[in-house]
């Protein structure tokens, strides 16, 4: 990420010092403080202020946050709270004109996320949802592989993150808006929401509970249908061991296949030689002779690597963040976009009797 803009850096109020903001928000601040300084945070466990007071012995601490959003030398406000308290605190902070960062989801429901782009769009659209996967290098690489000729007409992608860990957290709580529903696949279905070549017309979906310690769900699994031929099957599964983990992407078509594994910035094309041109046949109804159909069909495997120069991970995220908050850059992932994951995660709680 680079450092050296003229710009100040963005002063960042904190709501919520919790795993998600210590172990994905706060390196980053703390690495690149000529790009960010937590001005402010808010959080009812002392302890949890007082890290961030090591870093950032300047940094205001609140334990109520309308207390924290009356302060006015804010430019961002970063929330990392409870899924089920982000629609009140993204409305209570862009109804004082922040610019808002909001971890996904964006909501628990799609009338919540109407709600909070109604705020949004009053507050002149500075609402910024926090989608990991839309910049991970493997989904990248994926998307820049769907127009690939050497794939041939594409029939199904696949989307796989794999794990297995016994969550005993409010995560794993369906009253408190906890599940992988929400946790774990919008992510999932947005990505597969940006590589799909038109919007899905039908959907079907389970849920499961695997290793989770709570009622919640720890494995999702939702496919989407388009128009066209090509299809989106799509899990999430907290129960998976190492050795057994699928790659995070497969895109299938007709003259072979695409693999990356998750986080790579490498993937591998298995494809019929590009050279190889079939001998002509054709269908025929009469009685088969008794021979083997399969034809002697050359395969290759080629490397596939994302360009150099490409920014991906959370060093893409947090540039486009600060060019949009600083110059006013196009943020690349529309609020719009994190709207239409939550109506798939909705639904998958709403038809699955194991959500409800």
């Amino acid at each position: 990420m680079r450092t050296d803009y003229q710009r100040p850096p963005v002063r960042v109020a904190v709501i919520g010092l919790g795993r998600s903001f210590f172990n994905e928000h706060f390196p980053v601040f703390k690495a690149h403080p000529g790009l960010f300084r937590i001005v402010a945070a808010c959080d009812l466990v002392k302890e949890r202020r007082d890290i961030v007071a090591q870093d950032f012995p300047d940094c205001r601490m609140f334990r109520r946050i309308p207390d924290m959003l009356e302060e006015r030398d804010i430019d961002l406000v970063d929330i990392a709270t409870c899924s089920g308290d982000h629609v009140h605190h993204a409305l209570a902070s862009l109804e004082k004109g922040f610019w808002t960062l909001l971890e996904s989801p964006l909501a628990l429901t799609l009338d919540d996320a109407n709600l909070v782009r109604g705020a949004a769009a009053k507050a002149k659209n500075r609402l910024l949802v926090f989608q990991r996967g839309t910049f991970s290098p493997d989904f990248l690489l994926a998307k820049s592989m769907m127009g690939d000729p050497r794939l041939g007409e594409i029939h199904q992608i696949r989307i796989r993150r794999e794990d297995y860990i016994r969550r005993d957290d409010w995560q794993t709580v369906k009253r408190l808006g906890g599940g992988a529903s929400y946790y774990a696949m919008t992510d999932l279905v947005l990505q597969a929401l940006k590589l799909l070549p038109s919007p899905p017309i039908q959907m079907w979906s389970e849920l499961k509970r695997i290793a989770s310690l709570g009622d919640a769900e720890d494995y999702a699994h939702v496919n989407l249908k388009t128009r066209g031929l090509v299809s989106a099957d799509v899990e999430f599964n907290g129960g998976v061991l190492a050795p057994d983990r699928a790659p995070s992407f497969v895109i299938r078509a007709e003259r072979g296949t695409f693999k990356v594994q998750p986080g790579a910035t490498e993937g591998v094309l298995t494809v019929i030689d590009p050279e190889y041109k079939f001998p002509r046949r054709r269908s025929s109804v009469r009685t088969p002779e008794l021979v083997d159909m399969h034809e002697d069909i050359p395969v290759v495997e080629i490397p596939v690597t994302l360009p150099k120069g490409t920014m991906s991970g959370p060093s893409a995220f947090w540039k486009h963040v600060y060019d949009t908050v600083r110059t006013a850059a196009p943020f690349p992932l529309a609020l719009e976009d994190s709207i239409d994951a939550v109506k798939f995660a909705h639904l998958m709680k709403k038809t699955s009797p194991f959500g409800s």
